[in-house]
């Protein structure tokens, strides 16, 4: 007998009637239940909250800069001279924006490398009772305060870099960049050391729990096509991580961007720019507010805030480039993968 017309067999239930819309489409518009809907508010309310900071810090930083400029009788893009206070006042930010941008690019060309060296190291080399102590003593350092930093940096680095600086200039001098004329270490370079220590565990750390998300059977069909380990690691897990060691790498910029204390402290700060990476002088834009914001006069504390919007700008351009980046390698992504 045909089952499906079997009289014993139960009707099938009823289905209950569901309102147009996709589940998703019916939370949106708030009925889904109490928790939901608040929950959604609280997000929804974060993230315009967050918009609504940064718009209030734009204005501010905006107000007090044109305050200033507008008073400025130098060129505030190419002024080599900072007096705020002279009748009339004269100030730009050209020394300052390029030691910032000198002593950042210096820190990313020591601190990346040896970042992403040392995340392999630890995912992908290193024994397991090995790998954590090193995990564990890179954490640490992220938790350092800038001012120890600051003073390990004046007190044990700068005296003991004439070594390093008399090679660079023995091999290196001949390019001008690299040439040193003696006297102590309180340079751009200098600088650039010490922010690449106080940023590799910030990359270090990204980068290494990247590199741990890598599928297992990428490694694993790539050691069945007779890959060596490097080759493994070149061809499965640094495409596979590339963006995430990307957003690493921003993160760590961000920080020696902004780095105030330890810089001021090591850094022998003056309003000329040196051919030599290795003389002292020059000086970024955190260092110069923190120091002089004290004991500046309303004009000069608006010129302060005025190089403190470039600075502003330069980190949203940072962050926005790095942005592109990610978006340009979508296939490397893990949700991708």
């Amino acid at each position: 007998m045909d089952i499906t017309t079997d009289p014993q067999k139960p009707a099938p239930a009823p289905v209950p009637h569901q309102p147009p819309g996709t589940k998703d489409e019916r939370a949106t518009r708030g009925v889904g239940r109490p928790g939901d809907r608040i929950f959604v508010g609280l997000s929804r309310g974060s993230g315009i909250l967050v918009l609504v900071i940064m718009a209030a810090i734009a204005a501010f930083l905006t107000y007090r800069a044109w305050l200033a400029i507008s008073e400025d009788e130098a060129n505030f893009f190419t002024s080599f001279e900072w007096n705020p206070t002279g009748l009339p006042p004269e100030f730009g930010i050209a020394v300052l924006a390029y030691g910032t941008v000198v002593s950042s690019v210096i820190a990313m060309a020591i601190a990346v490398p040896v970042s992403v060296g040392i995340a392999l190291f630890i995912t992908h080399y290193a024994p397991r009772r090995l790998g954590g102590p090193i995990g564990y003593v890179i954490d640490l350092l992220a938790a350092v305060p800038s001012i120890v930093y600051g003073l390990w940096g004046a007190l044990v680095l700068v005296p003991h870099l004439d070594g390093l600086y008399g090679w660079l200039d023995d091999y290196l001098g001949w390019t001008g960049i690299l040439e040193w004329h003696g006297g102590a270490g309180r340079s751009l370079f200098t600088v650039g050391i010490l922010l690449a220590i106080m940023i590799l565990p910030i990359i270090t750390n990204v980068s290494r729990e990247v590199f741990r998300q890598v599928p297992r059977m990428h490694e694993e069909a790539a050691l069945a096509l007779g890959a060596t380990r490097w080759e493994v690691i070149r061809i499965s897990v640094i495409p596979f991580g590339r963006s995430g060691v990307i957003s690493a790498s921003m993160l760590g910029l961000g920080r020696a961007l902004g780095e105030t204390m330890a810089v001021a402290m090591v850094l022998s700060p003056t309003f000329d720019i040196s051919p030599s990476l290795l003389d002292p002088g020059g000086g970024t834009f955190a260092q110069n507010i923190a120091s002089k914001f004290n004991e500046a006069t309303p004009m000069g504390r608006d010129a302060l805030i005025a190089s403190g919007l470039v600075l502003f700008v330069i980190t949203l351009l940072v962050n926005g480039a790095a942005r592109l980046i990610i978006a340009r390698r979508k296939e490397y992504s893990g949700a991708n993968a």
